[in-house]
């Protein structure tokens, strides 16, 4: 299991917890999430709470929180990257190529079902790009689409 304290501090920023809209992301349990819903409602003394539930952006796990309004929250610092990709491991591990055209080998593909699409795309020879998330010190594919060559 994944969380992150200590010295392993994340990449993240600071919000306000009002700030924060669905759709974006958010630290929830020490884990990076998609915000997917949020409602607020007056706490016992007058102050609004945010109750929110967000969706691990790697592994799809479901995670809730409530925080009062004014507080701030951790904001996960999510990049997200295309690369063609030129091989894979059975592993589930590719390698890939940047717009630079350096390769790198790093990256898994977790998600069974994306793995099955990218072992038919490779196997039917076909040019296609991966799409990875990498935040907090982790990085992940998460989907595929199809190189236009230009050349019909």
């Amino acid at each position: 299991q994944r969380r992150v304290h200590g010295d392993s501090v994340a990449p993240t920023y600071p919000s306000q917890c009002s700030a924060l809209r669905k759709n974006g992301h958010v630290m929830l349990k020490g884990f990076p999430c998609k915000i997917v819903e949020m409602s607020s409602k007056t706490g016992k003394h007058g102050h609004a709470k945010v109750h929110m539930v967000g969706l691990d952006i790697f592994t799809g796990k479901k995670y809730e929180d409530i925080c009062p309004s004014t507080h701030n929250m951790d904001v996960p610092r999510v990049k997200r990257k295309d690369f063609q990709c030129i091989s894979l491991e059975d592993d589930g591990y590719l390698t890939l190529m940047t717009d630079q055209g350096d390769t790198r080998n790093d990256v898994q593909v977790k998600d069974p079902k994306l793995w099955e699409e990218v072992k038919a795309k490779f196997e039917k020879n076909e040019d296609f790009m991966v799409t990875t998330l990498s935040a907090c010190g982790e990085e992940s594919c998460i989907a595929v689409k199809n190189v236009n060559t230009g050349a019909r």
